[in-house]
């Protein structure tokens, strides 16, 4: 047989067994069938004896991974698929297909769906080692779509390279083929002049605040996220007497049906999906003829990635755990630049470990601090800068996507891993050595990657305190003056049990009338927070005030800082959902997001931004400090210092001392923790136990399974030390 190219490592259970060969040539030529029917292909020639023949002589066995038809970014994983397949056929290869279960977190938000989100990435990776061993598949052709997909993908590619190696056989080879980019929706004309009514109204009824939101928000891109905010400012106007119920729900169904493209796609913002988009890219997983695209891949677009792929498949230096490896240093520094999703730094913390690497955010984070990394990424919401703009940037052939972001990281000095090997079979020096339009000048209207960073500093920050071991906040997401609100600020904690009670108060425009009668706030608190806040003296003026009118000077004058705790939303508590609807909340009140930052052991979308702390360790369930904060205590918010302090109140009450609260909460409120757990652990029985998430790491080691972790091996920083060059090539 000569007409195929063969692996040459490794077992083939095809070439031994008979079984094997009976069931999947049947199921090859289906494929190939269903794929010449739909393209219109007809100078394709298989049999179920060719088939034979090469699954007997271990041609490469390819397996086409794609996504659920009811997530819009794989609606066109049919078409993908077919010319997949037929360039893995003229390839002489065999192409399979089989597709997972991809949640949709915009489907999700604010329902229990989204405790099932986190688990459905550990679930995917499952189910892609499960099926690649059963059926015994050699590589992959991933269709890439968002939310937990990718990294879910790019995890179990490299487990299952390590293991297989391990025991002798044939290193796992794979490329990724990102969904296109889903094209905003628009306001039609008459909607616009509808919602502005509104605004108008609210106004008039001197609503004034509820106004600019509203208008605010009609600036967005309309994606879903905006519908989110829309529901929100809605809300809030139903309360306030501005619009009917019914008004608001008929308001809901015209954004919703122009919201999204009929051909789908990865939403345009620049969340978790398109953040993912960069990540594995970076990590030398796609061919740059898939990379940014504002249609499904054509035929020859994915005839590029396919042919390449064959020529690696029996070079074990290109397999999934070493392109994985290879590329660390430019995964991170990537991530950085772009101002990447808070969710991926467990997503790219568990890929690593998948890669065999005992790793965490705190190598994430030496990694990204080796090195000043520049804000490099114009995007912008309301500013029609989103990522199906970066598309068509890419497309018309103005830029060259995620090789112009390194190659711009490298002319402000970032190091980067050029010697990285890639999927194309070539590094990316080889990949940049050809300049054509590969530098961000190439833009002169509407650029989004840039040559002169916006600012010194982007990405994702890893925080510690004195009530939590880490966290983070996407310190790209907030801009200087906002940095400035809360930056060594007091703040109040007002503590919620769970996102529910969370967004009923943030959507209540009276809520902070309430918090002013709290009891756990006193007089003194608000006189040291009015001091240090404002940096100066209480006068007579001021201390004269009684402490209802103290606290709404401090409220008019933004002097007082509000630090709203959601706990009870970790792995084991509740599946980690995303905090993304009380964020957006928060967002979309312009009074509020100047007063309040966010604070949970959830996660947040890629779309989150703003004073937004998440993934707190150890979370509430596991007996974080976070479980026995109450409403009243404390904080200090050091961003750019990077802790968080919780403070003793006495000393600051006493003579105005801003220092650490060192008494043991866990033991002062053992009742008050004891009673929450209770009502955790009965809010738990909402999730079916068969995906609640036991048996896993904490968040900053990726929220892994413990089986995973335990069997990474490898240091990092011995890695490093013998792989990675910190300093760059």
């Amino acid at each position: 047989m000569t007409d195929f190219i063969r692996i040459t490592r490794g077992d083939n259970p095809y070439g031994r067994e008979v079984q094997g060969k009976a069931n999947e040539p049947i199921t090859v030529a289906a494929l190939l069938d269903r794929s010449r029917a739909l393209l219109g292909v007809r100078d394709l020639n298989y049999s179920l004896e060719a088939i034979y023949d090469r699954l007997e002589h271990n041609a490469p066995r390819i397996a086409i991974i794609g996504g659920s038809p009811d997530h819009p970014a794989h609606i066109m994983d049919v078409e993908t698929t077919a010319r997949a397949a037929i360039r893995i056929w003229q390839n002489g290869g065999v192409p399979f297909a089989f597709s997972t279960p991809v949640l949709c977190d915009g489907t999700a938000q604010s329902n229990v769906g989204m405790s099932y989100s986190l688990e459905s990435r550990n679930a995917m990776t499952t189910m892609i080692v499960n099926q690649m061993e059963a059926q015994s598949y050699h590589g992959a052709f991933v269709i890439q779509g968002c939310d937990k997909q990718p990294l879910a993908a790019v995890a179990a590619l490299a487990a299952l390279d390590v293991t297989r190696r391990a025991r002798g056989d044939a290193p796992v080879f794979a490329t990724f083929a990102p969904a296109h980019v889903l094209k905003g929706g628009t306001f039609p004309d008459d909607l616009r002049a509808d919602i502005e009514a509104a605004a108008q109204k609210a106004e008039a009824a001197n609503h004034q605040e509820l106004a600019d939101d509203i208008r605010d928000n009609l600036d967005y891109v309309l994606q879903c996220t905006t519908n989110t905010q829309f529901q929100g400012i809605f809300t809030r106007a139903v309360a306030a007497g501005i619009l009917t119920h019914d008004e608001h729900k008929a308001f809901e169904k015209r954004l919703a049906v122009n919201t999204c493209d009929s051909k789908g796609g990865i939403c345009a913002f620049n969340g978790t999906g398109n953040s993912s988009r960069h990540v594995v890219s970076a990590l030398g997983l796609v061919h740059p003829a898939l990379e940014l695209l504002t249609d499904p891949p054509n035929q020859e677009q994915i005839n590029q990635a396919v042919d390449a792929l064959f020529a690696i498949c029996n070079l074990p230096e290109y397999s999934v755990s070493e392109l994985v490896k290879a590329n660390i240093e430019n995964c991170v520094r990537i991530h950085s630049t772009t101002g990447g999703s808070t969710n991926l730094m467990m997503h790219i913390v568990s890929a690593f470990i998948h890669a065999g690497l005992d790793f965490s955010i705190w190598d994430y984070d030496r990694i990204r601090r080796s090195t000043a990394i520049p804000d490099l990424f114009n995007y912008s919401l309301t500013q029609s800068r989103t990522i199906f703009e970066l598309a068509q940037q890419c497309c018309s052939g103005q830029i060259r996507g995620m090789e112009t972001v390194m190659y711009e990281l490298t002319r402000n000095n970032v190091p980067m891993k050029l010697t990285a090997a890639t999927v194309t079979g070539t590094t990316w020096q080889t990949r940049l050595a050809d300049t054509s339009n590969l530098s961000a000048d190439g833009i002169q209207d509407n650029p989004i990657i840039l040559s002169t960073p916006r600012r010194a500093f982007s990405g994702v920050d890893v925080l510690t305190s004195n009530f939590f071991d880490s966290a983070v906040v996407k310190i790209s997401g907030m801009p200087d003056a906002q940095l400035n609100e809360f930056d060594t600020k007091l703040a109040v904690v007002l503590y919620f049990e769970n996102e529910d009670d969370a967004n009923r108060s943030l959507l209540d425009d009276g809520y902070l009338d309430s918090v002013k009668f709290n009891l756990n706030i006193t007089h003194e608190d608000l006189l040291r927070i009015y001091e240090h806040n404002s940096g100066q003296k209480a006068d007579a003026r001021i201390n004269a005030f009684t402490r209802e009118e103290l606290f709404d000077h401090l409220l008019h004058e933004r002097l007082i800082k509000f630090a709203i705790v959601i706990s009870g939303q970790g792995p084991e508590a509740y599946g980690m959902p995303e905090m993304f609807t009380p964020m957006q909340h928060i967002n979309a009140n312009r009074h509020l997001k100047k007063l309040a930052m966010l604070l949970t052991d959830g996660r947040y979308s890629g779309v989150s931004y703003g004073a937004a702390i998440g993934h707190v360790t150890p979370e509430a369930k596991r007996g974080g400090t976070i479980l026995y904060l109450q409403t009243g205590d404390l904080i200090q918010s050091n961003l750019r210092a990077r802790r968080f302090v919780l403070l003793d109140r006495q000393a600051l009450r006493a003579n105005g001392s801003v220092i650490e609260n060192t008494a043991d909460l866990a033991t002062e409120r053992k009742e008050l923790g004891e009673e929450r757990l209770r009502r955790i652990n009965t809010r738990l029985q909402a999730v079916v136990p068969t995906n609640r998430m036991r048996d896993v790491t904490d968040a900053s080691r990726g929220v892994v399974p413990n089986s995973v972790a335990e069997c990474a091996h490898e240091p990092f920083a011995d890695f490093a030390t013998r792989n990675l060059a910190m300093a760059g090539d």
